[in-house]
């Protein structure tokens, strides 16, 4: 997948629960009770920080609220990890988004004590999350023995693959956000289309509404190959039950200008192959890291090498990769394969 499908998961994660309404939906149907229980949830507030460090934008989103916890004052972090299988490196990069929180806190004249964080994942792929959510779950070594000197946290987990359609809950945005994210790589999404956008009625006549519907659009067109504007307009004049057919064919013909359709007959020949060969590159990199960490142990030796891997440019050497692991003894082996 490139880049582009990349930031639309963004955009649509971060135009969602940028929403206040929205987030409050969100937590209120879906925290633990537990959190729920002492979590004020009419104190939130949306922060404008992120933590994501720059080579890592294309996998993940966030967003960070602040929150009362009974009297005193917290944060809720909510991480969105857009990549198509679980990243078995989440607990680290967890901690380390909550440490740069604490910072940020301390930064901000806190009064002494580090602010509770509760953090959340929000998790999407095509492949089943079998990732415990302790930190302690993460550590070798005779860990009861050693509780006490070890960190240790959890972290809230939200598989959509997990829930039916009919547990999906809160504002209309909230819901179909949830809905597209959870269908996205299904081959019926746009079978799905007239349902999901069904929803979105009460929010047609409002300008937020129409901000959303046109990042909703975008989505669309950015993720399902055989959706047509004519197939579109049909869906929403059908669903909204209002005709909002030229409001459709500007939109397409902005995305056209933004290079998220094909475009061919504007002369995007060339950056159209451009996009393709980069989308190929990440999807076999991904294959590669995929069957890596299925295949060998999470050692330092085969982080190094994904980090190796990460580096290789060449589609062809790529595929020899991922051939070779069908075959590869140890993570040395694609070693010598990369240096040859």
């Amino acid at each position: 997948m490139n880049n582009d499908l990349y930031h639309s998961h963004d955009k649509l994660f971060r135009e969602t629960w940028s929403d206040l309404a929205s987030a409050k939906s969100f937590l209120q149907n879906y925290l633990p009770g537990k959190v729920l229980d002492v979590a004020r949830l009419d104190t939130l507030e949306i922060c404008k920080d992120s933590f994501i460090e720059p080579d890592l934008k294309d996998y993940y989103s966030d967003m960070l609220y602040r929150v009362e916890f009974g009297e005193s004052p917290g944060y809720i972090y909510f991480l969105f990890e857009h990549k198509s299988f679980p990243d078995r490196n989440i607990h680290l990069q967890l901690l380390e988004y909550m440490v740069k929180i604490w910072r940020l806190g301390q930064k901000q004249g806190g009064c002494g004590k580090l602010p509770i964080v509760v953090p959340l994942v929000l998790y999407h792929g095509r492949s089943k999350w079998r990732i415990n959510e302790n930190f302690l779950s993460g550590f070798n070594g005779p860990v009861e023995s050693l509780v006490e000197y070890i960190p240790d946290f959890r972290y809230v987990l939200y598989d959509l693959s997990e829930y039916s359609d009919d547990e999906i809950r809160g504002t209309v945005m909230a819901r179909v956000t949830m809905l597209l994210l959870k269908h996205v790589f299904e081959p019926d999404l746009a079978d799905r289309l007239p349902d999901i956008f069904s929803l979105l009625k009460e929010l047609s006549k409002k300008k937020t509404g129409l901000q959303y519907f046109e990042s909703l659009v975008k989505y669309v067109f950015s993720h399902v190959d055989d959706i047509t504007v004519d197939k579109m307009q049909a869906i929403v004049h059908n669903a909204l039950l209002e005709d909002k057919g030229e409001y459709i064919v500007t939109l397409a013909e902005k995305l056209r200008k933004q290079g998220l359709e094909q475009g061919l007959e504007q002369g995007l020949e060339q950056g159209l192959e451009q996009g393709l060969e980069q989308g190929l590159e990440q999807g076999l990199f991904e294959a590669v890291e995929l069957g890596i960490s299925i295949k060998f142990e999470d050692t330092e030796e085969t982080r190094a090498i994904i980090e190796k891997i990460k580096k290789v440019k060449n589609i062809g050497l790529l595929k020899a990769l991922k051939e070779s692991l069908k075959t590869a003894d140890s993570p040395s082996d694609l070693i010598r394969i990369i240096d040859n």
